[in-house]
């Protein structure tokens, strides 16, 4: 899955929405959806709440592209999750059209955003920050669904052609660290691995970084940006024998950590530091492990495997109530925006109704008719009629807030928790599958097994 940068749009809101509402591209508007709007009146909405923006800025609004590797979803599943990362990522303030494309050979979704909110009209300000938090948001999704990430959320600064070319054994920077790796054991300083890197056709270039460059390669790489393990002062520790940055002790948690994989590792084949690293490593997992089976009273599989199913039953329950919460704030939100628009444009519709010449009247306020009559169709499907009062509505909304800060605070526990278990439960079977007389530490005489 990739998440494009949000494009703005400045001109022809209408004509952006057509396009990814083509019946053509969404199976009939099979593959439509809106929020706080509908997608038939979706660019007059969007210009009525930009009447009332405190700041309007220079955009009618946001278009954002979610991609999916192709044949890995279907496009309902894929349209279901355009929806949560639209929700999540916009909170409910603004209005937005979500469709989900299928005339290529690879999914994907199209979303476009009203560029003002209609909760406190005031402005999206699109930048490096709110760009990676949809892609973290977006990955993370995916994840949850057992989709695959395209460009690794660890693989921070490196770009998609970086990625790619990485993936395919073409990276300058992947041949680089390999390098490095490969000639640091034998050398007796940095300077010994320079001169050795030199040996091998790479050309260096000193100063306050130290930068190198392949035969053919266009620009220099410095070291530094091939991560925290391969700066200058990290490769002069690893050739002294210290542990590099990304193997420093880790202060201790009291939660296991999961065990290394040292037989499928790739980098403890090729690394026999690593894997003398990571074979120590293991051994203060394995007693971490055991010491929290003691500490929590699980002597046996069975109990173990309670306490899992116990753990992810518990986080279910919380993800159902902050889910159905979120879901009542939206219906109330959706319900004041309308009926604010219904109270604001009734004397005008009044007076259209009145009308003796109503085609000439419409002619002049036709943005505001066809806003009237689409509010009066929500509330209608909101059961909202009669209208409900503001102060009503704004405090159940206050209510409702309250109780999803103290879910998500919750839900964030919960999740926690369940890595743990699910963490534990790995360790214990690997622990198993090799001794086959492991015994919990415990006065108790179950085994795991």
């Amino acid at each position: 899955m990739a998440v494009t940068k949000t494009h703005p749009i400045k001109s022809t809101l209408k004509a952006a929405i057509d396009y990814i509402c083509n019946p053509d591209k969404t199976d009939g508007k099979l593959l439509v959806s809106s929020f706080g709007c509908t997608a038939e009146t979706a660019d007059i909405e969007f210009e009525w709440t930009r009447r009332h923006a405190i700041d309007k800025g220079t955009n009618l609004g946001r278009h954002l592209i979610q991609a999916f590797e192709p044949g890995e979803v279907t496009p309902e599943e894929a349209h279901r999750i355009g929806m949560e990362l639209a929700r999540e990522v916009l909170g409910g303030k603004y209005e937005f059209v979500l469709t989900t494309h299928i005339d290529r050979n690879h999914v994907h979704n199209h979303l476009i955003f009203n560029a003002v909110s209609f909760q406190d009209h005031r402005h999206y300000h699109s930048n490096k920050r709110s760009y990676h938090e949809i892609r973290r948001t977006s990955d993370r999704i995916c994840k949850e669904h057992g989709l695959s990430v395209i460009v690794p959320g660890r693989d921070k600064g490196k770009s998609y052609i970086e990625h790619q070319a990485e993936q395919n054994g073409t990276s300058y920077k992947a041949k680089l660290r390999s390098a490095i790796d490969r000639l640091l054991p034998g050398c007796t300083d940095l300077e010994d691995l320079l001169r050795r890197l030199q040996r091998e056709g790479y050309e260096l270039k000193r100063g306050k970084y130290i930068s190198a460059r392949a035969p053919g390669q266009e620009r220099f790489t410095r070291l530094k940006t091939l991560g925290a393990d391969y700066a200058k002062e990290a490769l002069t520790a690893r050739i002294a024998g210290r542990p590099g940055p990304s193997r420093q002790p880790k202060q201790l948690t009291g939660r296991p950590s999961l065990l290394i994989d040292i037989q499928n590792n790739i980098k403890a084949q090729q690394s026999a530091g690593y894997k003398h690293w990571a074979t120590i490593e293991n051994l203060k997992r394995a007693a971490e492990t055991l010491n929290f089976l003691t500490e929590h009273g699980i002597g046996s599989l069975e109990e173990l495997s309670e306490r899992c199913d116990g753990v992810a039953a518990a986080t279910a329950r919380v993800k159902a109530d902050l889910r159905a919460t979120e879901k009542e704030m939206e219906r109330l939100t959706i319900t004041m925006k309308h009926a604010a628009t219904y109270r604001q444009l009734r004397p005008l519709y009044d007076q259209y109704r009145q009308s003796r010449d109503k085609e000439k009247f419409l002619r002049g306020h036709e943005s505001e008719i066809i806003l009237f009559e689409a509010a009066a169709r929500e509330l209608k499907r909101l059961n909202a009629v009669p209208l409900p009062a503001a102060q009503r509505l704004r405090a159940e909304i206050d209510e409702l807030t309250v109780r999803r800060a103290a879910l998500q605070s919750e839900y964030r526990k919960a999740q926690q928790k369940e890595r743990e278990y699910d963490t534990l439960n790995q360790n214990v079977r690997i622990l198993l599958e090799r001794s086959e007389d492991v015994v919990l530490p415990k006065e108790k005489s179950n085994e795991l097994e």
